[in-house]
């Protein structure tokens, strides 16, 4: 089992089909859940699982937190979208990644990237921070160029 950072095949295909939005104010609404190092996320990840998700604590339960959409953007044939930092307060618990997804696709929690925290990630009676890249054409969470 392993966590590879990836976008999902399947959300690339749902995008020519107009299945997610992420016009900031009115666009679909994400989520992010978070997965200790027995998960298996990657490319063919297509929806959200309970499978090896870390267990509740504090503010985080199940299925994760919803992301604030922070807009999108292009620039030298390159598409962009940005997320505001996801904090967990009062949590003790253990991460190597997380499954960006949204939940409001045709098809339902449907999987947008895994993410690879390149180690095991702890907060102990404390807070759990997801920080998101620079808003760049080099760095954001999600780009897409041709």
């Amino acid at each position: 089992m392993a966590i590879t950072q990836a976008l999902a095949n399947s959300f690339k295909k749902e995008l020519l089909e107009a299945d997610h939005d992420f016009t900031q104010t009115t666009g679909d609404k994400f989520k992010i859940a978070l997965y200790t190092s027995s998960a298996t996320l990657n490319s063919a990840t297509t929806s959200y699982t309970t499978s090896n998700e870390v267990g509740a604590s504090g503010q985080y339960t199940a299925g994760g937190g919803a992301l604030v959409n922070n807009g999108t953007s292009i620039a030298s044939g390159v598409a962009i979208v940005d997320f505001a930092d996801r904090s967990f307060t009062g949590v003790t618990l253990t991460a190597r990644g997380a499954l960006i997804y949204n939940t409001s696709a045709t098809v339902a929690n449907a999987a947008v990237a895994a993410l690879d925290f390149g180690a095991d990630k702890t907060a102990t009676s404390g807070t759990f921070t997801i920080q998101f890249p620079a808003f760049t054409t080099a760095a954001a969470i999600l780009r897409i160029s041709g």
